[in-house]
């Protein structure tokens, strides 16, 4: 009996010594009752199992038991391990679905969060204090808003950092393109807008920072004399390729206008390096590769429903060529030979594989993108283009050898005996008999003559 209340809690001493008066007949069952803080059935039961069973019927019967949720002590330390080594850094949330996906531990996020904390082991989570901004509402429809965002970090583990370039979806927090580039260029926004496009449809505004890509440097810095004048700044290269598309650019103030797809650069820097050390990609261009898998995994995870089901995205027209909208285009003119200069290169207009003829001095639009090369469009068609090594020789004006050889045609020489061929002392000299007196005489009479006149 000594070393059953020796093992017993504070609680079950006390209950035990209660008990114990109201066999003795010390206690009543309703005194004991409110000493225990338990209903009188409860006290009798007590009372009568304590008279069978003696003490250790007030020992909790699950004591030094494991409960049968617990996790076993193998899986916990397969837990700690894997999270110190092959997903070392991945956040708990992320790590819980790892251990799910890749080594079929089924454990909640509660569970793993415990046994981390108790190993003594942190989550590279940043646990700063944010400073609280009101979210804006969404928009109702998918396609309405898309917002547009690079993000530099050293994505590949190990590896020098370049940018991501995103889309999210404003109704729906979806990702709708995902592209990585050396750095933050019009390229790469040029690619998720056709990644955009291409898998969705022209959406009706993009929401974007106003980096230089987006906006000219001049913006908002016409006088009010200039305004007045009818004078604008020009589109950048992207905003003229939105305004063909129609497509509505928003410039946001802040970074926190935009806050749906800043809050996605956190999440993906955080799952993104974890998942290409997993799947063993090293590259841009593996990453780039992957990330479409990665996508419609994100959004079945995270995506939302709208709250209006129609979607605001336009179907491209079929009659329209992206690669000629998602390029720089840049005027020209045309010189001799049907060619232009252009970046301190010279390229002739070919047509089916042929020189084309093309007006020296008219004007055309240089079309250049890492996708179609160099191009150009003349007379509303659009042709390919042929490096020159050098400028074309300009044609010599009235000189027949230049037509000659611009037309193919071959030169007729004259005979020998041809006046054209003669020496200047071999020509004929002409004579006349008449005196100027007499040729002086024969035109007043031609002029005075009625039938000169009739």
């Amino acid at each position: 009996m000594r070393k059953e209340i020796f093992n017993m809690t504070q609680k079950e001493i006390t209950r035990l010594r209660v008990i114990n008066q109201t066999i003795d007949k010390v206690l009543t069952i309703r005194e004991a009752a409110e000493l225990l803080n338990l209903s009188e059935r409860q006290v009798i039961r007590l009372k009568g199992g304590v008279i069978q069973e003696g003490a250790a019927f007030i020992i909790h019967k699950n004591r030094g038991r494991k409960p049968k949720h617990t996790v076993p002590d193998k899986t916990r330390d397969s837990i700690i391990e894997l999270k110190q080594s092959k997903y070392e850094e991945a956040n708990f949330n992320h790590y819980q679905e790892l251990l799910e996906k890749h080594e079929a531990i089924q454990v909640s996020y509660s569970t793993v969060h415990r046994i981390l904390i108790q190993a003594g082991i942190k989550s590279p989570k940043s646990h700063r204090k944010r400073k609280v901004h009101h979210r804006r509402k969404r928009k109702p429809q998918k396609g309405m808003l898309v917002q547009i965002d690079a993000s530099p970090h050293e994505w590949i583990i190990g590896e020098d950092s370049f940018d991501l370039h995103g889309a999210i979806d404003d109704a729906t927090g979806e990702i709708l393109a995902l592209y990585f580039t050396p750095n933050e260029c019009m390229e790469g926004y040029f690619e998720i807008v056709r990644q955009v496009v291409t898998n969705h449809g022209i959406p009706t505004s993009l929401y974007c920072d106003r980096h230089t890509i987006f906006v000219s440097p001049n913006d908002g810095k016409l006088s009010v004399e200039d305004q007045l004048d009818g004078k604008v700044v020009n589109l950048t290269q992207f905003g003229r390729a939105m305004e063909e598309l129609g497509i509505n650019v928003i410039k946001a103030s802040s970074p926190q206008a935009k806050g749906r797809i800043e809050r996605l650069w956190g999440t993906l820097q955080s799952r993104l390096p974890v998942e290409f050390k997993i799947h063993g990609i090293t590259t841009m261009e593996a990453a780039n590769a992957f990330l479409a898998v990665f996508i419609d995994e994100y959004n079945k995870k995270f995506g939302v429903e709208p709250e209006d089901s129609k979607l605001a995205f336009r179907a491209l027209a079929s009659s329209i060529n992206l690669d000629h909208i998602l390029c720089i285009k840049e005027e020209r003119t045309i010189i001799e030979g049907s060619a232009f200069s252009y970046q301190g290169q010279y390229y002739q207009l070919i047509k089916n594989g042929k020189k084309a003829a093309a007006m020296p001095k008219a004007k055309l639009t240089v079309l250049n993108s890492s996708r179609i090369g160099i191009k150009a469009i003349y007379a509303d068609i659009v042709y390919d283009t042929k490096a020159l090594a050098e400028r074309p020789k300009k044609a010599v004006a009235g000189s027949s050898k230049a037509q000659d050889r611009e037309q193919g045609h071959k030169r007729v020489r004259p005979a020998n005996d041809h006046p054209w061929r003669q020496s200047p002392d071999k020509k004929p000299t002409l004579s006349y008999a008449e005196t100027d007196t007499e040729i002086i005489e024969m035109l007043n009479d031609l002029f005075s003559s009625t039938r000169a006149w009739a």
